[in-house]
């Protein structure tokens, strides 16, 4: 079983920060500890920052990140308050994965903490990628909750294996799915982050998950199998 150097993992960082349109990695720094990567440096606005955070979370060996970058947005032309408030208003009438009649926000001081009730985790999350690119954006307060609804673990395994399926991705090494109330709850071990994020993707969209707790372990060259 091959691991990544600090060394190898910091240079492949960089790299992925580089062939990243959304970033311009002259704006990130990159420490790596133990397979830890520790992202510093300042951007203009909160969808940057996630950006960076994702690429480095790419890198084959990233156990985890800590994204300490700091978001500083230009103060001329920034937009007020109320102004941001109608653009996130704007931005999830928009969406077509959002109801937005069912989404409010309130906005204060650049951070917007949205609230209300959706059919499902995957909804849930992706009004937050509507708002969070907005010019002005500081941060996401995601407080929407899930709508109730009788879920079967059965269900969850079998969409998690349908997505990996489609994608083409691995099997998943030890990764055990239960429920508890309307919570899933996912263990054990894939060999990359983006199995990871495939699983917990998929687990997410299953209409009736209030929260997907996520204890998976990402450990490079690991085989696989689903259990439940």
């Amino acid at each position: 079983m091959n691991y990544k150097t600090d060394a190898q993992i910091h240079h492949d960082v960089i790299h992925e920060l580089k062939w990243d349109s959304r970033v311009d990695e002259t704006d990130v720094g990159v420490e790596v500890d133990k397979g830890i990567v520790t992202l510093t440096g300042t951007v203009h606005n909160y969808a940057k920052s996630l950006a960076a955070q994702e690429a480095a979370h790419r890198v084959v060996g990233v156990l985890d990140v800590a994204n300490d970058i700091q978001i500083k947005t230009p103060g001329a032309g920034r937009p007020t308050d109320t102004e941001l408030a109608q653009a996130v208003r704007d931005a999830m009438r928009w969406s077509v994965f959002v109801n937005d009649k069912r989404v409010t926000s309130t906005v204060h001081n650049g951070f917007v903490t949205l609230e209300g009730t959706v059919d499902s985790v995957h909804e849930r999350n992706e009004a937050v990628l509507a708002v969070r690119a907005l010019d002005g954006v500081n941060g996401v307060a995601n407080r929407i909750k899930v709508a109730d609804a009788i879920v079967h673990p059965n269900d969850v395994r079998i969409a998690i294996e349908a997505a990996l399926n489609r994608r083409a991705e691995n099997a998943v090494h030890g990764v055990t799915v239960g429920v508890v109330d309307h919570d899933v709850i996912l263990d054990g071990h894939v060999p990359s982050w983006i199995e990871k994020k495939t699983v917990v993707d998929a687990a997410s969209h299953v209409k009736g998950i209030t929260k997907v707790v996520d204890h998976i372990n990402v450990v490079p060259g690991e085989i696989s199998h689903l259990a439940i």
